[in-house]
């Protein structure tokens, strides 16, 4: 099957998904099948488009419409796009099957409509994933915020209205005011959008031209949750525990990143970048971000508003890592694409099925509930360690590598925040852990474990996390081919 036609399906596969979850809307088990059945075909599509698209030649691409010269929507299977794609791909599945436990134990309104949106959200993914120039990107870009707001907006009350107000209104007004004004700037100047290894702007701008389009990228791309332009992510937490993974860990901030270091690799290179040194302000506008949000995490008690904030610091973790613009720290930061999908999954599936078990939210609710939901709260602790960054999980991995490119690079000062960030985000994750299995509860559960789908996916999560760890290379070699 050819590249192409395998492009067209990951597009698609997510479309023709909604069709039959509508048609099967009068019988849930029918729909959930097949929405469950949908995402192992996209996955295996994704699959299929790796091992072909590794072995293409180069410059392989699918056009769909030419607006205008240097512009259209246009799809290529480069590296970077291959690994998100089949990390989004791969974790709808899982998010599929804890959703069926989270909704129907919650007894949620208007499931069909939340999952018809999840697969219109996904399809909007896999545009991102392997957008071939900066048009296509943005209006998938845009897709995606679109596509995601009714779920934000799920449960139709006040508060999540005015949480959907706040999410939709700082992406749109980011993304239209930087982001699209930051296209139009390179085409002008390049005559082009399309995305190219070394950089379309490579020897055409000053380093301090190159910086400030750079940030208009950065902020631009507000899914990336970079200072000050995080408020939306904590306001979408009035969503579902299964929105919050999509928001956390599948798709949207994922995009947002991703996105950001699509931009780096290849509309500015990254030799063009270390040349000029125009992506140090940058990188320590991310080093901030990283220290600031990991102080606001350890201030919170609802545990979703916690684990908020802690993506806000990881996904900068990302930034930063691609701000240091060395062979080394493209690879750490592809890496903790992936750890930190795995790691941050699982902590939400967990504060899901606390939710679903218990009715519990707050940190200062569930002292003792180790005892009663003993294998949720041990996900918990091993989607934790992700997070800071220990052995023997992912998270230690993709931390390594970006810990080694500061090195390479003697930005000490950099090193130092990485460190300090390691000891915060232990500082706020480790009492949760502790509460759960060394208090004494002041409350007594009526619950043991959550529904049996939401364990089987948490199961699945934290298999994830370990096979990171033990198992690194798929990941590790395919982005070494990352702008070559």
């Amino acid at each position: 099957m050819s590249n192409n036609i395998l492009l067209i399906l990951t597009l698609t596969i997510p479309l023709a998904g909604i069709i039959l979850i509508l048609l099967s809307r009068k019988n849930p088990n029918i729909r959930d099948s097949v929405t469950i059945l949908t995402a192992s075909t996209l996955f295996i599509a994704n699959i299929f488009l790796t091992i072909n698209a590794i072995n293409i030649p180069k410059g392989t691409s699918f056009v769909l419409i030419n607006f205008f010269p240097g512009g259209s929507i246009q799809f290529s299977p480069e590296p970077l796009g291959l690994i998100f794609g089949l990390i989004a791909s791969g974790l709808w599945i899982v998010t599929s099957i804890y959703s069926i436990g989270y909704m129907r134990g919650k007894k949620e309104q208007n499931q069909t409509r939340f999952y018809s949106f999840f697969a219109l959200a996904i399809a909007a993914t896999m545009g991102v994933a392997y957008a071939g120039n900066l048009i296509t990107l943005f209006i998938f870009y845009e897709a995606l915020s679109l596509s995601t707001y009714p779920l934000v907006t799920h449960h139709q009350t006040a508060n999540a209205k005015k949480g959907g107000r706040t999410y939709l209104g700082i992406l749109l007004t980011t993304s239209v005011v930087f982001f699209l004004f930051a296209i139009i700037w390179v085409w002008s100047i390049t005559g082009t959008t399309e995305f190219t290894p070394g950089g379309i702007l490579d020897g055409k701008l000053s380093p301090f031209m190159t910086g400030l389009i750079l940030l208009l990228f950065i902020f631009g791309i507000g899914k990336a949750g970079v200072m000050p332009f995080h408020r939306w992510l904590p306001a979408a937490m009035v969503a579902p525990t299964p929105v919050s993974a999509l928001l956390h860990a599948v798709a949207v901030v994922k995009a947002g990143v991703f996105s950001v270091l699509k931009v780096t690799v290849f509309t500015f290179g990254v030799e063009n970048l270390f040349s000029n040194g125009a992506s140090q302000f940058a990188m320590y506008i991310a080093a901030i971000t990283i220290v600031v949000a990991s102080i606001v995490a350890l201030k919170q008690d609802n545990i979703k508003r916690m684990l908020a904030y802690s993506t806000v610091s990881q996904l900068s973790y990302i930034v930063l890592a691609a701000m240091i613009v060395n062979t080394t720290s493209i690879i750490g930061s592809t890496m903790h694409i992936a750890s930190h999908a795995f790691g941050k999954i699982t902590l939400f599936f967990c504060a899901g099925a606390i939710y679903v078990a218990s009715g519990k939210t707050e940190i200062s609710q569930i002292k003792g509930i180790g005892k009663v939901m003993p294998w949720t709260m041990a996900a918990f602790t091993i989607g934790s360690l992700s997070i800071i960054g220990l052995p023997p999980t992912g998270g230690f991995i993709s931390k390594w590598y970006i810990l080694l490119a500061a090195i390479q690079n003697e930005e000490f000062i950099i090193l130092l925040v990485l460190i300090i960030s390691t000891l915060l985000s232990a500082a706020y994750l480790l009492p949760v852990i502790y509460a759960a299995f060394f208090q004494t509860s002041v409350s007594k559960f009526e619950h043991s474990e959550a529904p049996i789908a939401i364990l089987i996916a948490l199961g699945v999560s934290v298999s994830l996390i370990f096979l990171l760890f033990l198992f690194p290379n798929p990941i590790y070699e395919i982005a070494k081919l990352i702008g070559t």
